[in-house]
């Protein structure tokens, strides 16, 4: 069944979360942009892969009719980047604390490129039964790696409903990505201890960014408490879609 638009004038804003996180974790979001009668899907993101992850998003994209917005968190930006890709009906991305990578980059380069991520120190593993691991964030530190602006109540929960991401994802490398040719907005948290802050500066510089805003002390999932600010970008993002500001500005 396809998903249509509740409104012909609005895009239909598609959420795409991160690795250790899960689509609940757009909820404040999503209740506001509802509010404000944009259609929005928050999709489950697979973390099997990159190309895999992709993949499912261009699937989930042929479903939905009109214009669309891609909003991508963390690891979630890597699948908007690829998955946005050759297909008319994108018109904006929005990374929220979100990598952003450039072909054959992968999101562990993107880390490591600059100092200050301490998720590696973070990590626990569970081995998979075909191979490989799946990567978790422990959960005695998930609050402060992970959500350190949030309530210690709701970064708890999130602990504890992570969803994990495949170890090989981090080093798989990306194809083309769709904020070469679709305008691109950011926002970010000055404390992000996942991807550094100055790494979110470089992405955002690179993409041509519309627009970029930093949070002084916000956190990784810094769309959280501050998701009015989120959707405010998102809301610029559609409206100068509306406005037929479809182009990158070089």
């Amino acid at each position: 069944m396809s998903i249509t638009q509740s409104s012909p004038t609005k895009p239909t804003i598609v959420l795409v979360h991160g690795a250790f996180a899960e689509s609940s974790s757009w909820s404040a979001v999503i209740t506001m942009l509802l509010e404000e009668g944009y259609p929005a899907i928050a999709l489950a993101n697979p973390l099997r892969g990159v190309a895999f992850d992709c993949d499912s998003l261009r699937s989930a994209l042929a479903d939905v009719s009109g214009d669309i917005v891609l909003v991508g968190h963390s690891y979630g930006g890597v699948v908007i980047s690829g998955g946005g890709t050759d297909n008319p009906a994108v018109k904006a991305l929005v990374f929220i604390g979100a990598f952003a990578p450039d072909a054959g980059e992968n999101p562990g380069q993107l880390a490591a490129r600059f100092p200050g991520s301490t998720l590696g120190d973070t990590l626990t593993t569970v081995a998979l039964p075909g191979g490989g691991v799946d990567l978790y964030i422990a959960q005695d530190k998930y609050h402060a790696q992970f959500a350190a602006d949030s309530s210690a109540e709701v970064a708890a929960v999130m602990a504890v409903t992570q969803r994990p991401i495949q170890e090989a994802a981090f080093g798989e490398p990306c194809a083309e990505p769709a904020w070469r040719t679709v305008p691109s907005w950011f926002l970010f948290g000055s404390l992000d201890k996942n991807i550094p802050a100055a790494a979110h500066r470089f992405m955002a510089e690179r993409a041509h960014s519309r627009r970029t805003v930093e949070l002084e002390n916000g956190s990784h999932t810094v769309g959280i408490p501050e998701a009015a600010k989120v959707v405010d970008l998102i809301r610029e993002a559609a409206e100068a879609t509306a406005a037929g500001a479809t182009e990158v500005a070089r």
